[in-house]
């Protein structure tokens, strides 16, 4: 409501028009402008979270060929080994490298174009994460393999003998 209030009149001898104060009340402006606010910060969708699919296989399968697998075991301080075939005897020796564009990135499009062009087939890859190893790491090797496209990965417990090699290697 708005509300019209005669100014005090002054003494002097100047005979002028009436001024009038008007006081202005917002008081339901404000009420309507909380109800507002509170509309659309209950209606508001806040974003939604992004998952990745990842499918795991249900009991044990065929044996995965050497000539077709990569593993890549994670380590500490972000690095990871990587090597082709079965570590006895890899086809690809085993290899330090890191989470970069030009690391696990470049070796797993390097790797899968070499095993198409021998097989005529898709690359398999084997994830094994070390006990030193953290979470967004494996995260990280998710993506990348999301990024290059790679069909078939599996994430399985750590051997042995892969530990030894990592130790060998200094990233354990």
């Amino acid at each position: 409501m708005a509300e019209l209030n005669p100014s005090t009149p002054k003494t002097g001898k100047a005979r002028g028009r009436k001024k009038m104060n008007l006081r202005v009340d917002v008081t339901a402006m404000v009420d309507l402008a909380f109800l507002l606010i509170t509309f659309f910060i209950m209606t508001t969708t806040l974003a939604k979270p992004k998952a990745m699919d990842l499918a795991m296989p249900v009991g044990s399968g065929d044996a995965v060929p050497a000539s077709r697998s990569l593993t890549v075991c994670l380590g500490k301080n972000n690095q990871l080994m990587y090597y082709q075939g079965e570590l006895k005897k890899p086809l690809i020796a085993p290899a330090i490298t890191g989470f970069n564009k030009d690391g696990i990135r470049k070796v797993l499009f390097e790797t899968a174009k070499v095993i198409y062009n021998k097989t005529s087939k898709s690359m398999i890859v084997l994830v094994k994460p070390s006990d030193h190893s953290v979470y967004s790491n494996l995260v990280n090797v998710l993506d990348e393999l999301t990024i290059t496209n790679v069909p078939s990965y599996a994430i399985v417990d750590i051997d042995p003998h892969d530990t030894d090699m990592l130790k060998q290697k200094g990233i354990y």
